[in-house]
């Protein structure tokens, strides 16, 4: 059942893919770089957002100008770096990883970036460390271990403006969330999309962009 599920849930097949990358705006040459340096030297290399999700994500940075933004997960920076695209002209994002390897990889392309200067990186668990992030986030990006999510969810909540946008990568699974013998990761994300579609104070759409990505708005406290 599960590999059945596995298939459908690919959404469009290899030729759409390819078309819809296509015609979607170029990742730049240090994004490019990242990306092939990130399949060549880490054990999980899907783990990086990637061209489509990666222009996705800058695309929604650049249409809010956010601030500040916070992002759960830095792996090799491939995301920070599309976020950070976004930012109004002092603007910062914090990234979090609990990875001293994946923070020290991040770092150096980091510092190629013309971002530089916006990036600010934490390395350690994520539920101390969010706390101490400044209030009035604009914009936050959830893509770490799975289990947390809802705590970390409640946790930026209250530093979020109201207007600001939460976004959660990889909230299908792989379509597992449909099983009905589900694992830990599975039912902390069934449980996480429970939660925010629940949540009077926000407005919600799972998109079914590559492994699923939640996007909640905060519309009152």
């Amino acid at each position: 059942m599960a590999f059945f599920i596995n298939q459908i849930m690919k959404f469009i097949n290899d030729d759409i893919e390819e078309y819809s990358t296509k015609f979607t705006s170029s990742e730049s040459d240090l994004l490019k770089s990242l990306n092939r340096d990130t399949f060549v030297k880490t054990i999980n290399p899907r783990m990086l957002s990637g061209h489509m999700q990666g222009r996705f994500l800058s695309m929604i940075s650049k249409m809010l100008s956010p601030k500040t933004i916070l992002e759960i997960g830095t792996f090799t920076g491939y995301s920070a770096l599309c976020l950070a695209e976004g930012l109004e002209k002092n603007g910062t994002i914090h990234t979090i990883d609990i990875s001293e390897e994946s923070a020290y990889f991040a770092k150096k392309y980091f510092a190629k970036s013309i971002y530089k200067k916006k990036i600010i990186q934490h390395i350690g668990n994520a539920i101390d460390i969010i706390p101490e992030i400044d209030n009035n986030i604009d914009l936050a990006f959830i893509d770490a271990d799975k289990e947390n999510y809802s705590k970390y969810y409640h946790l930026i909540f209250k530093k979020l403006k109201i207007g600001g946008y939460i976004i959660a990568d990889n909230v299908l699974w792989s379509g597992k969330v449909l099983d009905k013998n589900q694992d830990k990761e599975t039912i902390a994300l069934s449980e996480y999309n429970q939660l925010i579609h629940n949540d009077k104070k926000v407005e919600n759409i799972l998109l079914p962009i590559r492994d699923g990505l939640m996007i909640c708005k905060k519309i009152s406290e």
